[in-house]
């Protein structure tokens, strides 16, 4: 089951909207990492709308946010602008041919005519500041993105807007460094008075304790003083990073060559790609009746559960030194490589024994699949005086219609 913590949310929510009141900004919510609209009701007081990766993203935005939409995609076909600007606010390009394609039926439209809709352009600043090659837009020969050189000489009539991303995961000195690489590349645009607004993106992780805040109000402050602009964020994992929970339950344990195996109910391909790809390593938490002082409670728990907090063994182990305890967990799909990786518990894993994955809320739901007719997880939300709401359980007429 995904248990997602209204409480943490709402605690993300007002950390967002008191550093977007301060630094003078737009935020809004990126779906692409989380999109559980049965939550949007607990934050969208707090936020001044969403992002979408496209058509569908934007009108789940309309439909259960009810404000502010900001679009972009890599690219839209005819269908999606007809639908798109009937109600987005913010209308990004990827390219100039897609904007030269599409720019006179846009200039026609009431809604561009009125000044209700607004158009811009994502940028790439070409500069790189991540770890992570696949999630870096500004790699050469990235397709995400105009660059500087590109721009040289083109008609921009009717844009009024630039938009970048190319954080993922960081802190503010990363935006303080991109805004260098923005200003020497298209500072020239954003002095232009034809522009009014310059997106800046997601990747902040402006909810993390460790995150400079402070930094980021000062950059913010100082962009839209230079440029005389609007700004907006766009964080998704910010949102709703340390709000939900992933459980699962062991199936079944066994040895194979020296290694000890545990098989769970969840599939790191099917329910938490992330650990595959980023690669990510989630903390992951034994629910068992120790003592409250050897307990280590990740951010949503239950009344009446203890959890023992498990670790990699070569980090070193928190709770135990027996390597006996060492288990490598895998999904139970028939791909070799659906492990999430090796643990180390104060105890032995048997059949029946309930693990929870911490963090899971974002990028988990928006990426799961039904690969292998995998049981896919219950989804429920966590309130406030701690009672649980099932809001999706899936079932086999769920994978076998996904097809038909």
């Amino acid at each position: 089951m995904f248990l997602i913590s209204i409480t943490a949310l709402r605690r993300n929510a007002k950390i967002l909207r008191e550093t977007a009141d301060a630094a003078g900004c737009k935020v809004v919510l990126a779906q692409k990492g989380f999109s559980c609209w049965k939550a949007y009701p607990h934050i969208s007081g707090e936020l001044d709308g969403c992002c979408a990766s496209g058509l569908w993203e934007a009108m789940l935005a309309r439909d259960h946010f009810g404000k502010h939409v900001v679009t972009y995609s890599p690219a839209y076909d005819e269908a999606d602008i007809a639908a798109l600007l009937k109600f987005t606010h913010h209308l990004d390009f990827n390219s100039l041919s897609q904007w030269f394609r599409f720019r006179e039926t846009i200039f026609a439209h009431p809604r561009f005519i009125s000044g209700e809709l607004q158009c811009g352009l994502r940028i790439n600043p070409e500069h790189s500041t991540g770890q992570t090659p696949i999630y870096d837009p500004c790699v050469p020969g990235s397709r995400l993105g105009i660059t500087a050189d590109q721009l040289e000489g083109a008609d921009l009539t009717g844009l009024s807007g630039l938009h970048f991303h190319t954080l993922c995961e960081q802190d503010s000195p990363d935006l303080e460094s991109t805004l260098k690489a923005v200003d020497g590349r298209f500072g020239y645009l954003l002095n232009n008075p034809q522009f009014t607004y310059l997106n800046m993106g997601g990747g902040h992780w402006i909810t993390k304790p460790f995150y400079d805040r402070e930094l980021l109000i000062r950059l913010v402050k100082e962009t839209r003083e230079k440029y005389n602009l609007e700004v907006w964020l766009e964080p998704g994992e910010a949102v709703a990073i340390h709000s939900g929970v992933l459980r699962a339950t062991v199936m079944d344990v066994f040895e194979s060559a020296g290694h000890k195996l545990a098989i769970l109910d969840v599939s790191a391909t099917a329910h938490m790609p992330d650990v595959i790809e980023m690669p990510y390593r989630p903390d992951i938490f034994l629910v068992d009746p120790a003592p409250a002082d050897k307990c280590h409670p990740p951010a949503v728990m239950l009344d009446g559960e203890n959890y023992h907090l498990a670790s990699h063994p070569t980090e070193g182990s928190f709770l135990t030194d027996e390597p006996d305890h060492v288990f490598r967990l895998g999904g139970p799909t028939c791909l070799a490589g659906d492990v999430i990786g090796d643990y180390s518990f104060p105890r032995e894993l048997t059949a029946g024994d309930v693990l929870v994955f911490d963090d899971m809320a974002h990028y988990t739901m928006v990426k799961t699949t039904t690969f292998n007719g995998v049981k896919h997880p219950a989804i429920a939300l966590l309130h406030e005086n701690n009672s649980v709401e099932i809001i999706r359980e899936f079932s086999y007429e769920d994978f076998r219609d996904r097809l038909s």
